[in-house]
């Protein structure tokens, strides 16, 4: 059952402000529509929202009722346009979203945020002057630190209030990135499980993807314990040391 008139209603309600505890932000974020959205994944509802946060049309799909749930499977998907749309062979984002709209499809209920955050937040033009970089040798986080940004310039203060505004309790979510269950976490969003979104890497994606693995502590053990290729000695970054230990992988 999708969420019901009365609730979106409720959710429609005009002035709903929320907190973000974890920094001492305050952000409001509303959602001012709702529409059924079929899709060849199955039949979501898109949610549009706005915010004083960054003035972007950041949108929800949801499957069935999450109003007031608990364990809600989300995944937390920030725009590729040369992925999501183009299906670039340079990156996982593509199959990324298709499977996650597939596990989300396949649940009783679900939600994907669709984060307007491109590039890992330095837009679609610096993004293609990072792959330049990338083409003569760089790496996915050396071309944006060439480019004078940080490795990872997104933030999810939005996300989280997006979840809120949907009236989400708990969540369980789609991902292999530990910096988005800690970001969630620290906004007040209550992460009760992960579960990992694993791509077969291709020719064209593998090295981006080991250096997510070495640099950013992404969790992709299996992926990697499942080829041929030579054990990796890592050096996660300080900000995320001994992640793994600290979240809970359920399957």
């Amino acid at each position: 059952m999708s969420l019901t008139k009365p609730q979106i209603h409720k959710l429609l309600e005009p002035d709903r402000h929320f907190t973000c505890d974890g920094k001492n932000i305050e952000i409001c974020v509303q959602i001012v529509a709702v529409a059924n959205l079929p899709t060849r994944y199955g039949t979501f509802q898109i949610v549009a929202f706005q915010n004083s946060e960054d003035d972007k049309d950041h949108v929800a799909l949801v499957k069935g009722d999450v109003y007031g749930k608990s364990n809600v499977p989300v995944r937390l998907h920030s725009e590729c346009l040369t992925g999501d749309t183009f299906s670039s062979l340079r990156c996982d984002c593509h199959d990324q979203l298709s499977l996650s709209l597939k596990k989300i499809a396949s649940h009783r209920n679900g939600v994907l945020l669709y984060m307007r955050q491109e590039g890992r937040g330095i837009g679609l033009t610096n993004k293609i002057r990072a792959y330049q970089l990338q083409d003569y040798g760089f790496d996915t986080y050396e071309a944006n630190k060439a480019l004078g940004f940080e490795e990872d310039e997104r933030d999810y203060r939005v996300a989280a209030h997006m979840l809120m505004a949907l009236n989400v309790h708990s969540i369980k979510l789609l991902t292999n990135n530990p910096a988005k269950i800690l970001d969630l976490a620290s906004h007040g969003v209550k992460v009760t499980g992960r579960e990992p979104i694993i791509i077969t890497p291709n020719k064209y994606n593998k090295n981006y993807l080991r250096t997510k693995y070495e640099k950013s502590c992404h969790l992709l053990d299996d992926l990697f314990d499942q080829t041929t290729e030579k054990k990796i000695t890592r050096k996660p970054s300080n900000n995320y040391h001994g992640t793994r230990k600290k979240i809970k992988k359920t399957r």
